[in-house]
């Protein structure tokens, strides 16, 4: 029986995915899967750049506005989604064409997920503690001591990263490195094709600094304010997403809104840069190269260019 085979045009932020990823969808008779952890979630669309109600009208979009703010999604919760969304939108004779840059959700689907224990929420409180009174240094030594190769490729700052993989060891009494070489399998459910934009760096930081600058004409301190007031609140892991941590610190009076602003154009070309670090481990992914004369109808050609759908 053959494999379901899915699209993919992945990327770094504000590289021109959205716009693209509509015109192919047009072109294949496809419908588009967000491969975005940030769009996930109801009342957060102005800073996750979310597809606008337009752009929805034009290619039924899935996989969006899934959870309130203050409720933890993981990548399994996320994987489970997907997966209906596939079978959805074959069902009805269309393409599945996932648009998005989470590069853990590619990983997910096109190699399988290690799922890991249940979160131990005591633990994870603690470790975090630590981190907050220590230093994210400190904790990344005691995963080197009991995991070195988690510990070679998880960044010392990313203190989430290191904290689940403390956690999973405390909770197994084997290293998670070892145990996520259950990523893979020798038979993939589904056939994956995938396709990335890429830019020079002057012209995606020049996209990144009037993405930002757009965000807060249209409303990025009013849509925080209000995620803030609502009763159940905003999660801390939502609440690290970029854009929203710098504009609830200058909520709290900890920042100037000139300063917030190019905060967030800063933290935006930092985390871009960690996405195409994170993409280079797809070797299967055939890029293209978009220039700033590129519209999105001559980007979606080269795209397709790239996929040479079947």
């Amino acid at each position: 029986m053959p494999r379901q085979r899915l699209w993919f045009l992945v990327g770094p932020t504000a590289s021109g995915k959205t716009a693209a990823g509509i015109e192919v969808a047009l072109r294949i008779g496809a419908e588009i899967l967000s491969l975005d952890s940030m769009s996930l979630y109801r009342g957060m669309d102005i800073g996750t750049a979310k597809p606008s109600s337009a752009e929805r009208a034009r290619v039924p979009h899935h996989l969006i506005d899934l959870a309130e703010p203050h409720e933890a999604f993981s990548t399994g919760r996320y994987l489970e989604a997907a997966e209906a969304a596939i079978a959805d939108v074959a069902a009805r004779g269309r393409r599945p064409l996932f648009v998005g840059g989470t590069a853990l959700y590619l990983k997910a689907l096109t190699e399988g997920l290690f799922q890991g224990p249940a979160a131990d929420w005591e633990l994870r409180h603690r470790l975090i503690a630590e981190a907050e009174a220590k230093g994210a240094a400190a904790l990344h030594q005691r995963l080197q001591a009991v995991d070195p190769a988690a510990a070679s490729r998880i960044h010392p700052n990313d203190v989430r990263r290191i904290v689940r993989a403390l956690e999973v060891h405390e909770a197994t009494g084997r290293p998670i490195s070892e145990q996520q070489t259950q990523f893979g399998s020798p038979s993939p459910r589904f056939e994956c094709v995938l396709a990335g934009i890429r830019r020079e760096r002057a012209d995606l930081r020049d996209r990144i600094n009037r993405r930002v600058d757009a965000m807060f004409a249209a409303g990025l301190v009013e849509e925080v304010r209000a995620l803030l007031a609502h009763p159940g609140g905003i999660s801390h892991s939502a609440a690290q997403f970029v854009g929203y941590r710098e504009v609830i610190a200058h909520l709290r009076g900890q920042l100037p809104l000139a300063e917030t602003i190019e905060r967030v154009k800063t933290r935006t070309r930092q985390f871009a840069k960690r996405q195409g670090t994170w993409f280079r481990r797809f070797p299967q992914i055939r890029w293209v190269d978009a220039s700033p004369a590129d519209g999105p109808a001559a980007l979606a050609g080269k795209v397709l260019a790239a996929f040479q759908p079947g």
